[in-house]
């Protein structure tokens, strides 16, 4: 079979098949992370989704990232931080609403209220209402961690066998009487009898080679990056109930809400904007303080440290908001895993262990019909 993309989700379902047994190749036209996984900020989040099918992804996923860590060692040589996130409250009224969603969530959480917020992050700001703890987020390094899920993969210990292909475009989908035979590529044809669209943002432009239309759109952000702090700043992943409606939200306009975390490295991240402006990587330096004011007024002691550097990736937007896995039933052989927009990282293990149960001939252990690539024309019939 055959994988089209090295970012995180694409090494995820080649790990999970190459230790099913079967045969991969992943092809990608850049490096390894070159893409969206390369700019994200590596979250492995239950908090923020809402409940229903893509909540009970996160969950399996996360179970699965904390198993990929205790199998190759300590942080899996990827820096998996069990951290926990804290999502916090600016008025009584919100964080009314951060209970109620917890509540249905139905995952391990802890209500905080005001005056124990800083018992989980002493630098916090003093006007806060509350918030609820969730002790199952985590955080990775994205670029670490796909490499990692492909070099581990290629050892599949008598298994399937892991093939990479980089710097390699593919042009094409080859079809036989109607069913995927492999790929054509920037240096020749690649045989294969499955093909997992697994290209992220630019899934839709892969599904459109084999005559499939998936509604996938680039949603740019930013990521802000302080210089390295000799004290720990922020413990947890830490985000104002903001960030929840906006991963929720259909804007196309600019969104901004605060999300800080800190990093093995001593840095701290600070986002998140969402908007849909094609692929215009163009820095924008309004978004850029507006993100740094936002930061600022949630931990006060940031506004003594420097930035070195922001950033910018695409998630891979879909109207409804959920993943496309699974076959393609208007093409024999395709399969996609993408469209996860912000949330790729987290739900990468799942997505290629499921893929990987029904490549195998197994039934998934979770129901994929939610997440099935034709739904969108259904929607017009």
């Amino acid at each position: 079979m055959i994988v089209v993309g090295a970012g995180v989700v694409g090494a995820a379902c080649a790990y999970y098949a190459a230790r099913a047994g079967l045969d991969v190749t992943v092809i990608d036209r850049g490096p390894v992370a070159g893409g969206t996984t390369g700019s994200g900020e590596g979250n492995v989040l239950v908090s923020d989704k809402e409940p229903g099918p893509e909540l009970e992804l996160a969950v399996l996923s996360n179970r699965l990232w904390r198993s990929l860590a205790q199998r190759y060692g300590g942080d899996g040589g990827f820096e998996f931080e069990a951290k926990g996130g804290l999502v916090v409250a600016e008025t009584p009224e919100v964080q009314e609403r951060l209970a109620g969603l917890a509540a249905e969530q139905d995952v391990e959480h802890t209500l905080v209220p005001a005056g124990s917020l800083r018992d989980y992050e002493p630098h916090l700001a003093a006007h806060l209402a509350g918030g609820v703890h969730y002790p199952q987020d985590a955080q990775v390094q994205p670029m670490l961690a796909a490499a990692a899920l492909l070099r581990h993969g290629a050892r599949s210990y008598g298994q399937g066998t892991l093939r990479l292909r980089l710097g390699e475009a593919v042009t094409g989908i080859t079809r036989s009487g109607g069913r995927v035979t492999g790929v054509r590529t920037s240096k020749g044809d690649v045989r294969g009898g499955a093909v997992i669209n697994a290209a992220g943002t630019w899934g839709g432009e892969v599904a459109a080679l084999a005559g499939a239309d998936l509604p996938i759109l680039p949603r740019r952000g930013f990521i802000l990056v302080t210089e390295p702090l000799s004290e720990p700043l922020v413990r947890h992943k830490v985000y104002t109930a903001a960030y929840v409606t906006n991963v929720a939200s259909d804007s196309a306009g600019l969104e901004t809400s605060a999300v800080v975390e800190g990093t093995p490295a001593g840095t701290v991240l600070i986002g998140a904007s969402r908007e849909r402006v094609g692929f215009d990587r163009t820095t924008s330096v309004p978004v850029l303080a507006r993100l740094a004011e936002q930061a600022v007024a949630l931990f006060p002691a940031l506004r003594d440290v420097r930035v070195i550097r922001s950033y910018c990736g695409f998630r891979p937007y879909c109207p409804d908001h959920l993943p496309v896995i699974g076959p393609d039933p208007r093409v024999p052989g395709l399969y996609h895993a993408c469209g996860h927009e912000g949330a790729g990282i987290g739900l990468a293990p799942a997505t290629g262990h499921l893929l990987a149960q029904l490549l195998a001939g197994h039934k998934p252990d979770l129901d994929l019909g939610p997440f099935r690539p034709g739904r969108f024309s259904e929607e017009d019939q």
